[in-house]
């Protein structure tokens, strides 16, 4: 019988709540209890994935629609998350973008936009969640990097450089915070099988590719990112901070 890392019972903020690993994020929360506040820039999805954490797990959930690089738009969206679930005592900054185009091709804007997403939204979001944090015994901020902010890939220079801006940027705040008891801490995905990854691996052939370069022989799942995520937030992580965790399956250390 599994058991769920035990943590508090404050409420948590994940962005990119509406798909992929942070929707799959906000319901491993749920299933722990936590109150949740889903943020994507689809508000329909983040509200459908809210209505299902109230659902199946009981707890108080709310979809948000928001683009995070509307920055003066988090205010508002913080104080409708604190309305809801009482409290914030936890992050996941989880929106994304793949920001594809190699180096000699970059176009300006998609290194705008990749960067500002990632690594400004997080940065300026974790700012302002600061009064909030700080106020909630055992909080902690996770963001999602990826192994690409630690191995090299050819097409996707913005990204790889947001990935590993973030992994600066919790390194910094887990210095910051630490003494005032916020934790910050990095997940590094590998291949993960969600709407972002599907493009990649859409015909059976290129599945079979990269299924073949993971030791454990298969795409990782949402829900293996979430489990992660989780511990990290709970009171179980509770020494754990400024640190990266990379969840691949065991990519990188194999076939890199």
């Amino acid at each position: 019988m599994s058991t769920i890392a035990a943590g508090p019972t404050t409420g948590a903020v994940v962005t990119g709540g509406g798909s992929g690993i942070g929707r799959g994020t906000v319901l491993a929360l749920a299933e722990a209890g936590r109150p949740v506040a889903a943020w994507d820039l689809n508000g329909e999805s983040a509200e459908a994935t809210a209505a299902e954490a109230a659902e199946r797990f009981g707890v108080k959930a709310i979809g948000i629609g928001i683009d995070v690089r509307d920055t003066p738009a988090f205010g508002d969206a913080i104080a409708r998350s604190r309305k809801e679930m009482g409290s914030i005592g936890a992050l996941v900054h989880g929106a994304g973008v793949t920001g594809v185009g190699p180096i000699d091709q970059l176009d300006e804007a998609v290194w705008d936009a990749t960067l500002a997403i990632h690594l400004k939204a997080a940065a300026l979001l974790i700012r302002d969640l600061v009064p909030e944090l700080e106020a909630v015994p055992g909080s902690a901020i996770v963001v999602i990097a990826s192994i690409e902010a630690i191995v090299g890939h050819e097409a996707i220079p913005s990204y790889c450089a947001a990935k590993a801006g973030l992994l600066g940027l919790v390194h910094s705040t887990a210095a910051r915070l630490g003494a005032r008891g916020i934790r910050a801490n990095a997940v590094c995905p590998g291949f993960i099988d969600t709407p972002m990854f599907a493009p990649v691996v859409s015909s059976a052939e290129a599945r079979q590719q990269y299924e073949d370069r993971i030791p454990l022989h298969r795409l990782g799942r949402p829900e293996d990112i979430a489990r992660a995520i989780r511990f990290l937030l709970s009171d179980d992580a509770a020494y754990i901070t400024g640190h990266e965790l990379v969840v691949d399956g065991g990519v990188t250390k194999t076939t890199f």
